[in-house]
């Protein structure tokens, strides 16, 4: 198993050292070659991560950001569109190169080909990447399909996965969260060069658990993640309470 993980006291402390890390890579990325492509994660777990980072000393003028996945027809004015969560928390508040967006209105087809050919433009140096609840990676919700070479793909979000978005506030009902979604998919994300997973809070401990101490398999999506070279795991000690029993 490949894995460096840190546990903190704090949802807090766990996203500043999860953030000092990205910004290293980010930083190492810039200093070797002039630039940086990252892949971000949004959800209610890495709030404390996008707070430290956005402080940090980063060249940002020299870093291009993608991200993981979007509600298919979810205006970007919706609270819950990533989108919108990357803007407010992130991109706008810092002098980002170039931010490419995953988007679900539209010609859903017709985006996706062009994300894909920029993200495939070159090798992405961190990809930052959360756990579900239910072990998703992305939207990649179970059983994941770790053998699909396609970049991003609508993908259909189960039960657990929708609620997860209710339980975060995201949206009233479950019947209010969209069925689909866009979803970069596992083998891509495999294709980061560093992957920085940020998983605090109590909710995610069953899924921690899983991730580290089930052999990989597409029930559990984010054991995919043992197996990459270079994978950062940042838990904090409600998410890391059922490993340390």
């Amino acid at each position: 198993m490949n894995v460096n993980i840190s546990i903190s006291s704090t949802a807090v402390e766990n996203g500043r050292k999860a953030a000092e890390k990205v910004a290293e890579l980010i930083n190492s990325a810039v200093e070797k070659k002039g630039y940086a492509r990252i892949v971000v994660s949004t959800g209610a777990s890495q709030f404390e991560m996008f707070q430290a980072l956005v402080k940090l000393n980063v060249q940002w003028n020299k870093v291009e950001m993608f991200h993981l996945d979007e509600y298919v027809n979810l205006p970007e004015s919706h609270k819950a569109s990533f989108r919108k969560y990357l803007k407010e928390r992130f991109v706008n508040l810092v002098p980002m190169k170039a931010a490419h967006f995953v988007n679900g209105e539209g010609d859903v087809q017709e985006n996706i080909k062009k994300l894909t050919a920029e993200l495939r433009s070159d090798e992405i140096d961190v990809g930052i990447i959360g756990i579900g609840e239910n072990g998703h990676i992305a939207f990649n919700d179970p059983p994941a399909d770790f053998d699909a070479t396609e970049a991003y793909r609508v993908v259909n979000l189960d039960h657990k996965c929708r609620m997860q978005q209710v339980g975060e506030g995201w949206f009233a009902t479950e019947d209010d969260v969209p069925r689909q979604a866009i979803s970069m998919l596992p083998r891509q994300i495999m294709s980061c060069k560093t992957i920085v997973s940020v998983v605090p809070h109590a909710v995610k401990a069953k899924a921690v658990y899983d991730t580290i101490t089930q052999p990989v398999n597409n029930m559990v999506p984010a054991t995919l993640l043992k197996t990459h070279p270079q994978w950062y795991l940042f838990i904090d000690d409600e998410a890391a309470s059922m490993l340390v029993k």
